[in-house]
């Protein structure tokens, strides 16, 4: 196994990249997302972590990591997952806990639209506090969606290039 990750040709924009991401992230959850800007300030609360919608729908910043195949790297999809209010406000109280890695995993939706795979929003999750220097783990329900099918069996590099040229913007 290796640690290191090379750069690579971007077929998108046509340069070399010494660095090849292996980490992208979504800021806000879904419903935020396709909300319009007076709607937002309205209805949503969100930090970098948290995010309340009308004070009844609850969502937490975490991130579903996946083994790059050959490699002790990891890719990390940073997403939104919905919590019910009590884990929710659980979470809250433990979140600047040294020991909030103890709590029990908690079920919860993700709340976050992937690009490059069918339909994410709403696959069913565990939530895994961690140390309060990270994010929680988001582990995915196995089942065939090609999303967890990646958390379970990992990523070639040429996986990680392909998303990289995806969220590749071309200079003018």
């Amino acid at each position: 196994m290796t640690d290191l990750v090379s750069g690579y040709q971007c077929t998108c924009c046509g340069n070399y990249h010494d660095e090849l991401p292996l980490n992208y992230g979504i800021e806000a959850p879904v419903y935020y997302e396709e909300a319009t800007s007076r709607e937002r300030k309205k209805h949503f609360e969100l930090t970098d972590d948290f995010c309340v919608m009308d004070g009844e729908h609850f969502f937490i910043r975490g991130c579903i990591e996946i083994p790059i195949i050959g490699s002790d790297e990891l890719f990390v999809w940073g997403v939104w997952v919905s919590l019910n209010k009590e884990n929710f406000e659980r979470t809250l109280e433990q979140w600047d806990d040294p020991n909030s890695e103890q709590l029990n995993p908690m079920f919860g939706w993700l709340s976050t639209h992937l690009p490059m795979y069918p339909e994410t929003v709403n696959l069913k999750t565990n939530v895994h506090t961690r140390s309060q220097n990270l994010r929680p783990f988001i582990e995915l329900e196995p089942t065939d969606h090609p999303l967890s099918i990646e958390q379970a069996q990992g990523i070639t590099m040429d996986r990680v290039k392909e998303i990289a040229q995806f969220f590749c913007e071309p200079t003018k």
